[in-house]
C-alpha cells in the first residue's frame, strides 16, 4: 500500500533549486523550509488555511510545484514558482468539493487543476 505524501518522512537535508528532483518522491517529502532559496510567500502558503506543511511535488516545465494541504478532500493550495524568475509565481486553490480557482501564466483564470497545470507546462515566456 502506498504511503500518502503527507505521511512520508521529511528529508533531513537542505536542497538548492537545481537539486530538486523532476518527479515526485515516493520515500520522503521535501518541506518548503528545507529549500534553501524558498521565498517567504511559499513558506506561508497554507497559513490562512491553518496548514503548516508545504511540500515539494515536482517540476512542470520550468516551474517548481509545491502544495499546502492534502491532494483531495480538504482545502489545499498549490504554488508554482518559475525557476527562470522566482518572483513569477502562480497559485491554485483547491476546495474540499474538488472545485478550484487560480490564474496561470497564460493569463487565464482556471477552475480545473489540470488546465492550470497545463498552462504551466505550455508556458514559454
Amino acid at each position: 500500500m502506498a504511503t500518502s505524501a503527507e505521511d512520508r518522512p521529511p528529508t533531513e537535508r537542505d536542497w538548492h533549486t537545481g537539486e530538486l528532483p523532476p518527479t515526485p518522491q515516493r520515500d520522503f517529502l521535501i518541506p518548503a523550509n528545507r529549500w534553501i532559496e524558498a521565498p517567504a510567500a511559499l513558506r506561508a502558503l497554507g497559513a490562512d488555511l491553518g496548514i503548516d506543511l508545504v511540500a515539494y511535488k515536482r517540476r512542470i516545465g520550468t516551474y517548481l510545484l509545491w502544495r499546502a494541504g492534502p491532494a483531495r478532500g480538504a482545502d489545499a493550495r498549490y504554488m508554482a514558482i518559475d525557476t527562470r524568475d522566482p518572483d513569477r509565481r502562480f497559485t491554485f486553490r483547491l476546495f474540499p468539493n474538488g472545485t478550484g480557482e487560480g490564474s496561470g501564466p497564460d493569463g487565464t483564470s482556471h477552475s480545473r487543476f489540470r488546465a492550470w497545470k497545463e498552462s504551466l507546462r505550455d508556458d514559454d515566456a
